[in-house]
Order: C-alpha cells, then sequence, then structure tokens
C-alpha cells in the first residue's frame, strides 16, 4: 500500500499524476488530500506567473514563445523590450517563489508522517509486558501537559516526556490483548478531524480533542488492527481528566 511519502514525491513530481494507488491513498489521508491540492494550487498560480503578455509585441510575435521568433525579429527594439519583460516577470516570480511559494513545493511533513518518524527514536516502547509504569513517574509525565489519567485507561506501561515538534508531549504505551499501542498527546497539534493512517509498518489514527489539541494512537504489530487502535483512542479519551 502507498505510504505518504511514496504519495508526496509523486504529486510534487508530476501534479497531473493520477493512478488508483493514488486515488486510494488521498481517499484514505486527509492530510495528503489537503497536500495535493496545495501543490496543485501552486502549480496554476506558477503558470500564471509565467504568462507573459505579449500585447505590446509586433503581431509576428505574439503567437510565438521566446525561442520560435526568428532571429532577425529578435535584433530588433521591440524584441529587446519583450526580453525585459520577460527578465522583470522571472524576477518577480523568484522573489514569489522564494518568499511564498517554497512553503508548498517543500511543505512541513505531515503529522502522521512526524508521529511515525518519532517511534524509530522509542523502540524499547513497543515491550509486552503487564508491568505498570511507576505512578509518580506517570503523574509527573502526564501532569506537565496539564493531565491525568483514571484507571480506565488501562494498564500503561511506558511513559516518557518527548520532545515532539517543539514541544513536550507524554509519549505512553498500553498494553491490549493483541499488543502494546502507543498513544501521544499532542496537545499543540490540532487537525480539523480524525486522520487514519497507514505508512511505514505503522496503523494509527489522530484524533482531535476541542480545546486541547489531539491524541495520535498508533501500532505496529501483525496481530493488532485500526479497530483495536479507534477502541484504545476512545477508551484513553474517556479517560483523560483535564487539569487546565
Amino acid at each position: 500500500m502507498m505510504d505518504c511519502q511514496h504519495y508526496r514525491r509523486t504529486i510534487l513530481a508530476n501534479p497531473r499524476e493520477e493512478d488508483a494507488q493514488l486515488r486510494l491513498h488521498r481517499e484514505s489521508c486527509e492530510e495528503c488530500s489537503r497536500y495535493g491540492e496545495e501543490v496543485r494550487r501552486f502549480e496554476h498560480r506558477l503558470e500564471r506567473a509565467l504568462r507573459v503578455s505579449m500585447e505590446a509585441a509586433p503581431a509576428g510575435m505574439r503567437q510565438g514563445t521566446p525561442w520560435e521568433v526568428p532571429a532577425s525579429a529578435r535584433r530588433s527594439p521591440v524584441w529587446r523590450g519583450v526580453r525585459r519583460r520577460y527578465a522583470v516577470a522571472a524576477s518577480l516570480l523568484l522573489g514569489f517563489v522564494l518568499a511564498g511559494g517554497l512553503w508548498v513545493a517543500f511543505p512541513r511533513p505531515s503529522l502522521a508522517a512526524d508521529v511515525v518518524g518519532h517511534m524509530a527514536g522509542e523502540p524499547g516502547a513497543w515491550t509486552r509486558t503487564r508491568v505498570p509504569v511507576p505512578e509518580p513517574l506517570l503523574d509527573k509525565v502526564l501532569g506537565e501537559s496539564q493531565l491525568r489519567l483514571t484507571a480506565d485507561a488501562g494498564l500503561v506501561s511506558y511513559a516518557h516526556s518527548c520532545l515532539f515538534r517543539g514541544h513536550q508531549v507524554p509519549h505512553l504505551v498500553v498494553q491490549t490483548d493483541s499488543g502494546p499501542v502507543t498513544v501521544m498527546v499532542l496537545t499543540h497539534e490540532s487537525p480539523r478531524a480524525a486522520v487514519r493512517f497507514d505508512e511505514q509498518g505503522y496503523r494509527g489514527i489522530i484524533v482531535p480533542v476541542p480545546n486541547h489539541g489531539s491524541i495520535a494512537v498508533l501500532e505496529r504489530g501483525p496481530d493488532t488492527g485500526m479497530a483495536t487502535v479507534e477502541a484504545v483512542a476512545a477508551q484513553v479519551l474517556r479517560a483523560i481528566e483535564w487539569t487546565a
């Protein structure tokens, strides 16, 4: 199945590219769908910026591009003026790209991609165990983000405060019958809707929490599916008590 990184590389290379795999991924990933729209809008603006008016040029030049105009015409004073306008347009376009366009051509990775990337740095969090994390440590990690968990959250076997997108966030592991499931409380990230993802061996969901950012829940085991991930997300959401 196509992942977000492959989708984005393909769209950047050719925003008009369309096939069944791209369409399926776009329909299943809201962030990549928005990403594709942004890239296509940027390409449209780029094309409009490159359409330099030829109205002031002689009639014989108006239908041609710079490389189609005869050499004798290119030596004329009129054509030199046309070339100057191309140069000005190119300069303005470059300024537009540098000032505001590069954020589309080189966008920030999606929230889902950053969550998955974060997992690679903490392989020990995926251990199966029935030993809960010490309660004082759990309280400290959660307290830094102004929340606590009731016992309904399930067995939390791992708790750590991680740096994620410039903020310290709680990184927890909840043990289930199918295996460990990771939970990240992202108080500084507020997606407009739930985002499901399946990439680089991880399946997960990012759920918005009104006025409190979102939570990301994901797993990587062969015995755990999206249904388990969504059940854990609902379970943790019910168990969260915000202290501020």
